[in-house]
């Protein structure tokens, strides 16, 4: 389509080089007459009589208009639209071994810019370069200054601010394994504080994470260092309670942070013990005691949370930290980080009820986190119909999915019907509605091991690999009717053709073997060559996405997992050849009595299974 836009369009003339592209209009002075104009007040977008108006206040507003308009301008219509945060983002993670390349960082701003959302923040644990300490995030994949100064710069032609997020105190383990770090670590992941190297560390850090971008913001982390003083630091200076070394620390930081000009903000959750009703560090009128208040300097507080579908627990939460002074700003999940497959359902029900609250509290800014925990398996583009979501929420007061389900088609040429059939790969017979308990049913089956089969009691009499079977043929279809996406629903096709053999395969070796049905072991031996063949087809159809995406270090890892299953197969077939030939008197793993997989985390109701992959595989000790 053509379109003429005439009026208010300096502040969005870079930005529309791009977008016009992905939108695939092109701008003359013969098209569609649109008069663009840029002033206070909300969103409107007009089209009726052959001409077509928008009124927008910041140029990211712009942006969502345009597609909006485009969505709908052979409708007369008229709307106006009101913004619900002041700002509405999303923080991506580089830091679990996946770093998205500065060309797949630029499709995600392009992207948020057609939906509206103006802040992306950029997780980097140690995956930034700080030339004081060569070893920091070294082989991982780090962007260098440059790098993040391109991506910022591109994110200023369309409107968006990025800020950098880092750690400076826990989540430090990849970072602090070198020797560099020897001096000034507590435990594993967890710095030093009060001690000079530390200090001196964090500064080349916080000045290397700001440098390249435009804003004083930045997001400092301090979250869940549970072992917070009770390492080096214990041995130095005895016990002390985390909350005096939080704060403590918390001030050097903001003395260093006030030096650079920045404008910090931290995850809350660490200052919990403060909201308790029975908290020690409440005075009789319930408040936080003053001489506390005053050891935290002025600092903005991050409150994540994506695990609760009441909305009253969000409402009351949100309460209590503005016991601290101020208003939070909201992080809620997309829930990427369920294992190979996204969890939807989860992400749905989390999101409904954190954003109405945080609407109806006041909450002024909010963010989605697209995590990658153990090795971010998930493609962080599956993300995007929870993006959609969270960016209708962010100019609506009310929001469908049906809604939902249309925008999603326009900005992202997608069917939300067929993404929302990738949540059946963990969401599975013996799992509960939404999977609110976040089982991993896919993971655990990609890679527990045929012959130890620990999570086997737990699948028993689900009938899983059924499920999967009629999974791939429903993803086949899913893929067909979305072309734009099929590399991502051919990789999660492939996943399900892989455990429609593989889910039960254990169950049905054991009892082969305890039965002394040779033929039976025969026709499974079949089977083993099947799935060894799928899961390396499933592993290319998985990196073929992965270089796409990301730099290339962190995929080693993925290669060891799927190699892992793949090398295990032989294993099996000479494991169970040897006793059918004779020349062992029995497959101990088999004889073994299977039980059910209780551990390390609470096993909850409609949950199959969940862990991190070392401790999927295994009963043993995999790295000591």
């Amino acid at each position: 389509m053509e379109l003429f836009l005439k009026g208010d369009t300096a502040n969005v003339a870079a930005g529309l080089e791009f977008i016009t592209q992905k939108l695939k209009i092109k701008l003359t002075s013969d098209g569609y007459p649109i008069q663009v104009k840029q002033v206070q007040g909300p969103l409107r977008i007009t089209s009726s009589s052959g001409k077509g108006e928008i009124s927008f206040a910041k140029p990211i507003h712009f942006f969502r208009a345009l597609g909006l308009w485009l969505e709908n301008y052979r409708k007369n219509h008229e709307f106006d639209i009101t913004p619900q945060f002041t700002m509405s983002g999303v923080m991506l993670d580089a830091s679990r071994n996946a770093v998205p390349t500065v060309h797949e960082v630029k499709k995600l701003l392009e992207h948020m810019a057609l939906l509206g959302l103006d802040t992306l923040m950029l997780y980097t644990e140690d995956t930034y370069e700080v030339k004081d300490y060569p070893y920091f995030g070294y082989m991982r994949g780090k962007y260098t200054s440059e790098e993040l100064k391109t991506c910022d710069e591109y994110a200023e032609t369309l409107g968006i601010d990025i800020i950098p997020c880092i750690q400076t105190l826990g989540h430090l383990r990849e970072a602090l394994k070198w020797n560099y770090a020897s001096s000034f670590k507590d435990t594993d992941d967890i710095l030093l504080v009060d001690k000079t190297e530390t200090y001196e560390f964090l500064e080349s850090c916080l000045k290397a994470a700001s440098e390249p971008f435009r804003t004083n913001r930045i997001h400092i982390g301090m979250d869940e260092t549970f072992q917070l003083g009770l390492g080096k630091y214990l041995e130095e200076h005895g016990y002390e309670h985390h909350i005096d070394i939080m704060n403590r620390h918390l001030q050097k930081l903001v003395s260093i942070t006030d030096k650079l000009g920045l404008q910090p903000m931290i995850w809350s959750d660490m200052y919990y013990p403060l909201f308790a009703e029975n908290s020690p560090y409440k005075d009789e009128t319930g408040n936080i005691r003053a001489d506390i208040m005053n050891g935290i300097p002025p600092i903005e507080y991050v409150y994540w949370n994506y695990y609760r579908n009441e909305q009253e627990v969000y409402e009351q939460d949100i309460q209590k930290h503005k016991l601290l002074g101020g208003k939070p700003i909201f992080a809620g999940g997309a829930w990427t980080w369920n294992g190979l497959a996204p969890n939807y359902g989860k992400a749905i029900s989390t999101t409904r009820a954190a954003l109405s609250a945080c609407k109806k509290t006041g909450v002024e800014q909010i963010f989605v986190t697209l995590w990658g925990d153990n090795g971010a398996e998930t493609p962080f583009v599956a993300a995007y119909p929870i993006l959609q979501l969270f960016s209708e929420h962010s100019y609506q007061q009310e929001v469908t999915l049906e809604k939902v389900s249309e925008r999603f088609a326009f900005c992202s040429d997608g069917t939300f019907a067929d993404f929302m059939n990738l949540r059946l790969l963990d969401e599975t017979p013996g799992v509960m509605k939404d999977n609110m308990n976040s089982s991993m049913t896919s993971k655990v089956l990609l890679y527990q091991d045929i012959l130890i089969g620990l999570y086997d009691e737990n699948v028993r009499g689900l009938s899983l690999g059924e499920h999967y079977q009629r999974l791939a043929a429903v993803l086949a279809i899913s893929k067909k009717n979305n072309p734009a996406w099929e590399a991502l629903f051919g990789l999660y096709e492939q996943l399900a053709t892989v455990l429609a053999d593989k889910a039960e395969i254990g169950i049905k070796l054991k009892s082969a073997y305890e039965n002394k049905d040779f033929e039976q072991l025969k026709a499974l031996l079949t089977v083993l060559d099947s799935i060894k063949a799928n899961v390396d087809l499933l592993r290319q159809k998985h990196r073929s996405l992965w270089f796409a995406a990301y730099k290339p270090f962190g995929w080693e890892v993925m290669d060891i997992r799927y190699g892992g299953v793949i090398t295990r197969i032989d294993s099996v077939k000479y494991r169970i050849q040897e006793w059918m030939e004779g020349r062992i008197s029995e497959i101990e793993e088999l004889a073994e009595n299977r039980l059910y997989h209780d551990g390390p985390w609470e096993m909850a109701d409609g949950l199959v299974g969940g862990n991190v992959y070392h401790r999927i595989v295994t009963a043993g000790s995999f790295s000591l």
